[in-house]
């Protein structure tokens, strides 16, 4: 089947681009952002967070109110403030040519160029890349960050290296100074970590890792949403402690971040993320797909 790529109007986002496959959905806010505002198979729940109320946001001094709108957004780490909270509110140029959509705002006035491009397969995979141009006149450090919020109520499965040593360390992980080791959504084995998204927690949760196999996956509902992306590459420098994926819950989402490299990015370069989305239907618990996911790591 072709891929169908319509404007319609979603929720309270405005103006929004569709795109379709009869097999799974996908829908991108172009009067802010941009932002994957819905991603499931046909006729399902939004695997992805809605801030429909506009719940989380950010007073940036100088600029105006950042909002997260929910979904998927790029950013560029470290996080700072007015830069990283910069609004986005203003409407999204889109180009949708040989089945790729391509959504580029207007450029920030930090010197960089967002650029957030999505091909769909025509079965259950969309393919997006997430780009950084600058475009100011000297160098400037920066790694890009791909930030995905997820729909409350599910559980995330983060696979941990096991890489054989020696005497050497495998894994990383990071916490923030607001993250309680303790905390009950939170759970750590030898080979994985699981975060669980609770609306009733008070206190938000971050931990960042060397998520060497490429990829995540989250279970919420009847699907399940895996996003794969690059390997840990050992060569290049990654923020936080060297943590190449990052996990944020609080009461409203949970978020999957992927990190890029962290260097000095010369004018006209691009920094770039590239990953895939899967989702599917199952009759599985999240203990059953966790466990199909371990069996023979």
């Amino acid at each position: 089947m072709t891929i169908q790529c319509n404007e319609i109007s979603y929720q309270n986002f405005g103006r929004c681009i569709c795109l379709e496959n009869g097999v799974i959905r996908l829908i991108a806010t172009l009067d802010v952002g941009p932002r994957i505002i819905y991603f499931a198979t046909r006729g399902n729940s939004n695997i992805l967070f809605e801030d429909v109320r506009r719940d989380f946001c950010e007073l940036t001094k100088g600029y105006g109110t950042w909002y997260a709108y929910g979904g998927h957004r790029l950013w560029s780490a470290p996080e700072v403030m007015p830069e990283t909270y910069y609004p986005d509110n203003s409407r999204v140029e889109w180009n949708f040519t040989d089945d790729v959509l391509t959504l580029t705002p207007k450029a920030t006035p930090f010197g960089k160029q967002f650029i957030l491009t999505v091909k769909m397969s025509e079965g259950n995979k969309v393919w997006i890349r997430n780009e950084i141009r600058n475009i100011s006149d000297e160098p400037a450090k920066f790694a890009p960050w791909s930030v995905t919020g997820l729909a409350s109520g599910g559980t995330e499965f983060i696979p941990l290296s096991n890489a054989q040593t020696g005497f050497l360390p495998n894994r990383t992980m990071a916490l923030w100074s607001y993250s309680d080791i303790r905390d009950p959504r939170f759970q750590l084995t030898d080979s994985y970590a699981t975060l669980l998204h609770d609306k009733a927690a008070e206190k938000p949760f971050k931990a960042g890792f060397n998520v060497t196999e490429g990829y995540i996956v989250y279970c919420a509902g009847n699907q399940i949403f895996r996003q794969s992306f690059d390997e840990y590459d050992e060569t290049v420098q990654y923020p936080d402690f060297a943590c190449n994926f990052e996990t944020y819950t609080n009461k409203h989402f949970l978020e999957c971040e992927i990190l890029g490299a962290l260097r000095e990015y010369q004018p006209g370069e691009s920094a770039v993320i590239e990953e895939t989305w899967e989702i599917r239907e199952t009759n599985q618990t999240p203990e059953q797909v966790i466990a199909s996911l371990t069996e023979g790591r």
